[in-house]
């Protein structure tokens, strides 16, 4: 249970008012688009679990709208984007827009889950909508691999192009260069709609999401994103900070830092994690890493490089645990605190039993990947593509060396297959045209901004310059471990949140929980 430091209220809470009141006046509608504003949706039944599948009914509706590709030229080709809808289980006041992260994470997915994860105060009050952003999942979307080529490219036989160990630095960055440029072309064979990849960038994600809100009825937009998600918030503010309604940011990205400081933040907070793992699974029982916590690390690092040269058997012959599929999955657990316990047992049975199986299942949870070999969604494939067209490259061939030694310095677990992001992205023929600066989104409604303190993937600091960059954002902090807070965090971060998406009122100022 999580224990509230400041700002705590009491256990009444006022009923749910209306975000989106009938009485204000809708937005205006951009110039040149009056035909997507105004577009009727039609809504079928869909069943849970299964994307936009027609069902025999029950909570879940389903629907896809048409949007420009280029919304510089509105008239040209159209792409869909997927909708599904959950009802509200009491008297709905309003649409809540749901984004899970990646980017490339599916909303359609989410909203399957989101009983339970969510509080019963917010499903009970909203329509929570999931929606597939362009390049993404059931929308128009990006196709770059097979399912036997994404498991070659996880395990490591195709994509060892970060590796620096036995390479000069010349070496190393060419083969970057090699890998951008054989993934883009796989990228460009199969995508089936000519010109995706040049845009599937956050600011037409954005646009996208207006013409959303519009056609579901709502006059401003309620909406929480997590991760990336907050990225496409946070855009969408600066965008439109008139049509903002009740907005709830968690686990934020700094706008204005470039893909390499991105990389650098995570080398850092990933090492940070993985010590905080460690910590508890030694002060716990069953714990395959033994003595201090540097010893610890010590033993993770020496496990990844023995199965990068003898990978781990597992119950599948043809899939051994190699050092990248370890090391993936070691970073998926280290996004959530809750299953640490699961990976100390997985890293027993491999350590111990020379048995990789659980670790191998830890790892294709995380990327979607069921038990017949198939992948869901197609996240692991259109992320590269929307962050390079989200971060212009910076710059060169020196300062990449640098900095990918700074990485590695910052994260010696991880930090060789997180650098050069520039590079790859420079390799990729479809560059950025956004520059990346603080957003402000003046005149924008508040925006609550959700903060943890052991956030490896958004850092915590990331979250105060975010709050601080919104003329209207205010930080909740929660001092906590994993990725995100929301639907983890206890009672006080979800009081928090559920009293501003229900009735407006923001928490107090300063607001920190713990838990």
């Amino acid at each position: 249970m999580a224990l509230c430091l400041t700002g705590c209220g009491g256990a009444s809470r006022p009923a749910p008012l209306s975000p989106n009141s009938a009485s204000a006046p809708a937005p205006p509608v951009p110039a040149g688009l009056e035909s997507f504003y105004a577009q009727e949706v039609s809504w079928y039944p869909c069943a849970k679990t299964t994307g936009i599948v027609e069902s025999q009914g029950g909570a879940f509706e389903c629907a896809t709208v048409e949007v420009p590709l280029d919304y510089d030229d509105p008239a040209g080709q159209t792409i869909s984007i997927a909708v599904k809808k959950r009802q509200a289980d009491d008297d709905s006041i309003g649409a809540l827009f749901i984004n899970p992260g990646g980017p490339g994470g599916s909303g359609v997915d989410l909203v399957d889950n989101v009983k339970g994860y969510f509080s019963d105060d917010l499903t009970a009050s909203y329509d929570i909508i999931g929606f597939d952003p362009r390049g993404v999942g059931y929308s128009t979307a990006v196709d770059c691999l097979t399912d036997a080529e994404r498991d070659a490219s996880r395990a490591g036989d195709s994509d060892q192009a970060a590796g620096r160990d036995e390479r000069s630095e010349e070496e190393a960055q060419a083969a970057v260069t090699e890998a951008a440029q054989e993934w883009e072309d796989n990228c460009e064979a199969n995508t089936l709609t000519a010109g995706l990849l040049d845009h599937i960038d956050t600011i037409s994600a954005a646009r996208d999401l207006d013409v959303l809100r519009a056609v579901m009825g709502q006059n401003s937009l309620s909406y929480l994103g997590f991760s990336y998600g907050t990225y496409l918030g946070a855009t969408y503010a600066e965008l439109f900070p008139a049509n903002v309604g009740r907005m709830v940011l968690d686990g934020a990205l700094d706008p204005s830092l470039t893909a390499g400081e991105v990389s650098r933040g995570q080398a850092e907070g990933f090492e940070a994690a993985l010590r905080a793992y460690i910590q508890q699974c030694q002060d716990g029982g069953m714990c395959p890493l033994t003595g201090d916590v540097d010893s610890g690390v010590n033993q993770v690092q020496q496990f990844l490089e023995r199965a990068a040269t003898s990978p781990v058997p597992t119950s599948d012959p043809a899939r051994p645990l190699t050092r990248k599929l370890a090391q993936s999955a070691i970073l998926s657990a280290l996004y959530t605190s809750e299953v640490w316990p699961a990976l100390t047992a997985a890293l027993a049975q491999a350590m111990l039993l020379n048995d990789g199986s659980a670790l191998l299942a830890m790892g294709d949870l995380l990327v979607s990947r069921r038990d017949d070999g198939s992948y869901a969604g197609n996240t692991g494939e259109v992320i590269v593509a929307i962050n390079c067209l989200d971060y212009p490259v910076t710059g060169d061939s020196a300062s990449w060396a640098q900095e990918a030694d700074e990485i590695e310095a910052a994260s010696p677990t991880f930090g060789k297959d997180l650098g050069y992001s520039d590079l790859f992205c420079q390799s990729w023929g479809h560059p950025s045209q956004r520059s990346r600066e603080p957003i402000h989104a003046a005149g924008a409604a508040p925006i609550l901004v959700v903060g943890t303190t052991g956030d490896p993937a958004t850092r915590y600091a990331w979250s105060q310059a975010l709050a601080e960059q919104l003329d209207s954002g205010q930080l909740v902090t929660w001092q906590g471990e994993g990725h995100t807070a929301y639907g983890r965090a206890g009672e006080c971060l979800t009081s928090a949140v559920d009293q501003y998406l229900l009735t407006g009122d923001l928490p107090e100022e300063g607001l920190t929980c713990s838990g």
